[in-house]
């Protein structure tokens, strides 16, 4: 299995970061298998989604709507609201997996893997690409 960890910037608000290119790039010419994405964090997590039509926006609205900012958490440190950032990976999971053809991934026309952070507080993420060759 060959693995690689990127460091993705995703700043100190809530945001949805498209890694697809990394995740292209990461299996070229591996011809057929499974990538593996996994964020080794408890506040961030992964989604394969459309991005650029407000998609990104929408699942953070839902997000807030899901999981609010405000003081019902029982985790407290950090920036107010921080507990459900901890919530967030039962929701948007610490992992994806997709299929690889060929070296590329077999994604559907509008899906982009993205790395979902509500954190503030860390504004730098870790992501390892996992290629299992088929």
């Amino acid at each position: 299995m060959r693995s690689e960890v990127i460091t993705v910037q995703t700043g100190s608000r809530p945001t949805v970061r498209d890694i697809t290119a990394e995740a292209e790039r990461f299996v070229s010419g591996q011809g057929d298998g499974l990538l593996h994405v996994f964020v080794p964090h408890a506040t961030a997590g992964l989604a394969i989604i459309e991005t650029g039509s407000g998609s990104d926006d929408d699942l953070l609205g839902a997000l807030d709507d899901l999981l609010p900012t405000d003081d019902r958490w029982r985790h407290r440190h950090g920036s107010p609201g921080h507990g459900r950032d901890h919530v967030l990976p039962a929701f948007v999971p610490p992992y994806a997996t997709v299929p690889v053809l060929g070296g590329r991934l077999a994604l559907g026309t509008w899906q982009s893997i993205c790395l979902v952070d509500t954190n503030g507080d860390n504004p730098t993420r870790q992501v390892r690409f996992s290629f299992l060759p088929g």
